[in-house]
């Protein structure tokens, strides 16, 4: 049996500073393992028990582990797990599927046809993000892949009816918005990172799926698995979200990531047997 284990990165499996939420004393605070360096600093984290686990579990035969990001492949690339390195990745929430590092073309095809053909294009929806925002609280604007667009802005400044506004804008020309941490991102609703886990358990032969995630971008892959998890903190804790093959668990911050590996690792034992 192939087990297939399709996990969102960010507050799911590695962690910033900002993140970790270490809220018990320091001298009983997990050890952990930098495994993302930028501009030469450490930025993403795990524990140094999650990343142990991880490697064992990616070393295990019959067990295919799928980075699934919305990251961009060259902000993926900078991550280095333990472990045996993944042979397949998904990037761009989906709008990127790597194979042994280099981006599958026949893919990427496929998701442009879809896009051009379901939602509005990314010029328009890109415009009217710059044409909203406002510079108080406006940060960065970018552009992803070519493929959806993303603010950084001073969240504690943004108004919740601007948000609302770009929501129900946004639903009506076939984009969802996803507000997180510090991000406002625009995202095609063809462009998911279920449809591409669904495409590496084709390739692979995989029987049974396994997956994690935080977001609200996350929500399609969750329920696209045998069995998820997700954990307690991010968009989808906040809204109470679940479902019938969702595991919701209560541990939030880096140590909600181990947690996530070890469940992982339980999950594609007992169909092993």
């Amino acid at each position: 049996m192939t087990v297939l284990i399709a996990s969102d990165l960010d507050r799911t499996l590695i962690y910033s500073t900002a993140a970790l939420g270490l809220t018990m004393p320091d001298p009983v605070a997990p050890r952990l393992l930098c495994v993302e360096v930028h501009e030469s600093k450490p930025l993403s984290y795990m524990t140094e028990t999650a990343a142990g686990l991880l490697a064992k579990l990616t070393a295990e035969p019959g067990v295919v582990f799928v980075p699934t990001t919305t990251r961009t492949r060259k902000q993926y690339q900078r991550i280095r797990f333990p472990g045996r390195p993944a042979q397949y990745a998904i990037c761009a929430n989906g709008g990127q599927l790597l194979v042994d590092g280099v981006p599958d073309r026949d893919w990427r095809r496929q998701v442009a046809a879809r896009l051009a053909e379901e939602c509005a294009p990314l010029e328009e929806v890109h415009a009217h993000l710059l044409a909203t925002a406002d510079p108080a609280w406006l940060r960065k604007a970018r552009v992803a892949e070519d493929l959806f667009a993303y603010l950084v802005v001073e969240r504690d400044l943004v108004p919740d009816e601007w948000l609302k506004a770009l929501v129900d804008w946004s639903e009506a020309r076939g984009w969802t918005v996803s507000l997180q941490g510090r991000k406002v991102y625009a995202v095609p609703r063809p462009l998911t990172k279920s449809a591409a886990m669904r495409e590496v358990a084709r390739r692979t032969g995989a029987t049974r799926t396994l997956a994690a995630g935080d977001s609200l971008l996350d929500a399609d892959l969750l329920l696209a698995a045998d069995r998820a998890w997700r954990p307690g903190h991010g968009e989808l804790a906040d809204a109470g979200w679940t479902a019938p093959n969702v595991t919701a668990l209560t541990k939030a911050g880096v140590l909600a990531g181990e947690e996530i590996v070890r469940a992982f690792g339980r999950s594609a034992g007992e169909a092993g047997r």
